[in-house]
């Protein structure tokens, strides 16, 4: 349901890319407040846009790092409750900062190289759920998500590393293609052990109920705010150079 629109949005062009992932942010910060209870979901959604959009446009990277780090005292003063401060913090960093990462390296990096990316993290999920139920097998993490086994982390990470190798035609840094597939793999899974992590420890099934049947947002890009992230400071720290890609 969502790769469509993501796959569309990414082809229209930058102004429509981030607009949907600054509206997907939004319903992601609706979502924590929910599964949270750390203030308000309008207002959870209205600082995490207003970050998002201030970076979109231009502001720079220091302002919305500033208005990020802001929402987790705004948040908890609007909410009355000074122990809600951290959990509405980690909350807005956690959903923010990878998805204005996900605009930079549109910006910076290209659609390839953001097609890469999602077909990597979308080929983790699909390769960890076909592996997990049909091999079973001892559970990876049963203190954090009971569902999630070994044999489920293996397929994921086959799955990416064919992604990987199916891209080695467009980029300039082939040999690096496969380990940073299994790389983003990596993140990818730790962003949904993280999510599930979250709703144990809040007692909550789903994120939300935006997808009927699956769950909220949060339960779907869990794993894409892993990989983004990590792609993000990959491209930083190798300086955007040896990573360009060829094509759009």
């Amino acid at each position: 349901m969502l790769a469509p629109l993501a796959l569309a949005a990414l082809w229209v062009g930058d102004g429509v890319f981030a607009a949907v992932v600054v509206l997907a942010a939004a319903a992601m910060g609706w979502e924590w407040a929910r599964l949270t209870g750390c203030g308000g979901p309008a207002t959870v959604a209205l600082v995490v846009t207003n970050a998002l959009a201030c970076a979109a446009e231009g502001a720079g990277a220091s302002i919305a790092a500033l208005a990020i780090v802001a929402s987790g005292a705004v948040l908890a003063f609007l909410g009355g409750r000074a122990a809600t401060a951290a959990w509405a913090a980690l909350g807005s960093a956690v959903i923010a900062l990878p998805t204005l990462a996900l605009i930079w390296l549109g910006g910076e990096m290209g659609r390839l190289f953001l097609l890469w990316l999602f077909l990597t993290v979308w080929a983790t999920d699909t390769g960890a759920f076909l592996a997990g139920r049909t091999l079973g097998g001892p559970r990876l993490a049963p203190a954090l998500s009971p569902n999630k086994t070994w044999a489920g982390l293996a397929g994921g990470l086959a799955a990416a590393a064919l992604v990987g190798a199916a891209f080695l035609p467009f980029g300039v840094a082939a040999p690096a293609l496969v380990p940073a597939s299994l790389a983003l793999a990596i993140a990818a899974q730790l962003g949904d052990l993280a999510e599930s992590a979250a709703k144990r420890r809040f007692g909550v099934k789903d994120s939300g109920r935006l997808i009927p049947g699956h769950g909220g947002l949060l339960d779907r890009l869990d794993g894409m705010l892993g990989a983004s992230a990590l792609a993000w400071l990959a491209v930083f720290l190798a300086g955007a150079g040896p990573l360009v890609w060829h094509g759009p």
